[in-house]
């Protein structure tokens, strides 16, 4: 089954055009599946082939498959309406107007330079993020941000009493039986990444940020291989009741919760993208490493993209033009 030819086509292109070294990929439509694996692990230092079985650096998939799910738990329970205030639970916050639901959609107007960003031992950061400046984009202006999220996860440590990893695990990954959905992976079950000072990452976290943060990072971390996201997109599409929160609240996901009509619209941590007939959302977000799901509950359709951009350097600009190409093909060919 694939009624997605000229978009398998064009994820395939990736590994004969020698863009990405492999690409583990899976299409939905209604109960069916269909994926398939083609390239390579790795091509450096040695050639591997690609296993159907591979675990992969989700990166920012985190924020959705993790992160946003714990908050969606907490609203489900009623335990938070996301119009808290950040302060209430950051005190380095207090005067300011964000609320979560800026942080969820990324219009807190949060930014600034932090020095020696990646050298600084985890309390430090997170001390420097706690204390960047609200500048003037706030509700202006739609900036995809890490801080956004590592802010999240600092909300839930205060919720929870225990770091946000942990809390990730407990309240989503665990009760989903997902065997392969881990921050703690087996390095022999990882695509590798990037070279970094002529290192291998390999079941390490490529984010410099999430490597300093260890289990206080909320923006990234999580691995997982390909059939434990078939399994949770089947949750989105309401096909399962993997997710911690019911099909009801599940559904409003795939709507705009930006509090602008002005700003790039969003949903609760996930990104929009509009089908070209009618116009209805679909939630869809990237990782930097090269993960990307697309998903619309509307026609019973997905699809999920793994592979590892940044393999065995993390200039590859390219992908990012082939990545558009392939979701806009989906969206032509979502029929």
């Amino acid at each position: 089954m694939s009624d997605f030819f000229r978009t398998q086509y064009l994820i395939e292109s990736m590994v004969s055009e020698r863009i990405v070294p492999g690409v583990n990929y899976a299409f939905i439509k209604n109960n069916q599946v269909f994926k398939s694996t083609i390239g390579f692990s790795e091509i450096y230092p040695s050639i591997k082939q690609l296993s159907p079985y591979a675990e992969y650096d989700l990166a920012s998939l985190t924020k959705v498959l993790g992160t946003t799910n714990v908050f969606l738990k907490l609203y489900q329970e009623e335990k938070l309406n996301f119009n808290e205030p950040l302060g209430d639970f950051l005190p380095e916050f207090k005067n300011q107007p964000v609320r979560l639901f800026h942080l969820l959609t990324h219009t807190s107007g949060i930014r600034g330079w932090i020095e020696n960003r990646d050298q600084l031992p985890a309390s430090d950061l997170l001390k420097a993020i706690k204390n960047l400046p609200v500048t003037d984009e706030f509700e202006t202006k739609m900036r995809y941000a890490d801080t956004n999220f590592i802010l999240l996860g600092l909300v839930l440590e205060r919720i929870y009493h225990k770091n946000v990893q942990d809390i990730i695990m407990d309240e989503v990954i665990k009760p989903a039986g997902l065997q392969h959905t881990t921050f703690k992976p087996a390095v022999e079950d990882c695509v590798p990444t990037a070279v970094v000072d002529g290192k291998l990452l390999q079941g390490i976290v490529h984010d410099p940020k999430a490597r300093v943060l260890g289990k206080h990072c909320a923006s990234a971390g999580l691995f997982a291989n390909i059939d434990d996201l078939i399994k949770l997109t089947f949750g989105y599409l309401g096909r399962n009741n993997l997710l911690p929160f019911s099909q009801e609240l599940t559904s409003e996901l795939f709507a705009i919760k930006s509090n602008s009509k002005k700003v790039h619209p969003r949903s609760w941590g996930w990104d929009l993208v509009f089908d070209p007939d009618d116009q209805h959302p679909l939630i869809f977000h990237t990782g930097f490493t090269g993960t990307f799901i697309l998903i619309d509950r509307r026609k019973q359709t997905a699809m999920i993209v793994l592979t590892s951009r940044v393999h065995p350097t993390g200039h590859n600009q390219i992908f990012l033009t082939m990545r558009q190409r392939i979701v806009d093909s989906f969206l032509a060919e979502n029929k």
